[in-house]
């Protein structure tokens, strides 16, 4: 499947997993509501066979998905130290990414990643300037999400702490541009580590985010 292809089919399930989504949020009809929920399915089984999941794994994750569709959000930490960039290394894959994760109701894009960063890697921060706001299906991650979700990049700087692992991370480290390990596609891409570092060599950039085509 080409890249177009695959950019392409991946914004059509997302979109079938919205008007289902919202279908079923606003449906009050039984007959609608079994429409909706065929509809949900149809995007489930699209889902799995473009990531190799299982139908009933992916339907479980859109299940939870409810009211009206909206993106959801995930933030990143970027954080340098002696011009290396902070970087943890996840369980689940055995790769690396910036600290991070997705964005709890009830606090900030800052508390979250100040939160998040602590978490993953032991190190207590102050947000310092938002670095990047990115559509993730604009940025060759892997796998597709069923879902649309903005990346937020925040620019921290350390106040305290020590690296330390967690029950999400297994190891926390800094690197320099050419040491970057191999990444966790999913959460962040080499393109975005290499913006990060030209953000780091010029602070006067503007925010990034994506434009029109």
């Amino acid at each position: 499947m080409g890249t177009s292809i695959n950019t392409r089919w991946a914004d059509w399930c997302k979109r079938l997993q919205a008007i289902a989504q919202n279908g079923l949020t606003f449906a009050h009809d039984p007959y609608d509501t079994e429409r909706y929920r065929a509809v949900r399915q149809i995007a489930a089984e699209m889902i799995a066979e473009g990531s190799g999941l299982e139908p009933a794994t992916v339907l479980g994750i859109l299940d939870k998905e409810t009211d009206y569709a909206t993106p959801k959000t995930d933030v990143r930490g970027v954080i340098f130290r002696d011009d290396k960039l902070l970087l943890v290394r996840e369980r689940s894959d055995g790769r690396w990414t910036l600290p991070g994760g997705w964005a709890d109701v009830g606090a900030s894009p800052a508390e979250n990643v100040v939160r998040e960063v602590f978490e993953e890697s032991g190190f207590s921060t102050r947000a310092e300037k938002l670095l990047a706001v990115y559509d993730r299906s604009k940025h060759p991650h892997e796998p597709p999400f069923p879902f649309h979700v903005y990346k937020i990049f925040i620019l921290c700087s350390i106040t305290g702490g020590k690296e330390t692992a967690s029950s999400e991370t297994d190891s926390v480290g800094f690197f320099g541009e050419t040491e970057i390990p191999e990444l966790s596609i999913g959460r962040v891409t080499p393109a975005q580590i290499r913006r990060m570092f030209e953000h780091h060599r010029d602070s006067h950039l503007p925010t990034d985010f994506d434009r029109e085509a």
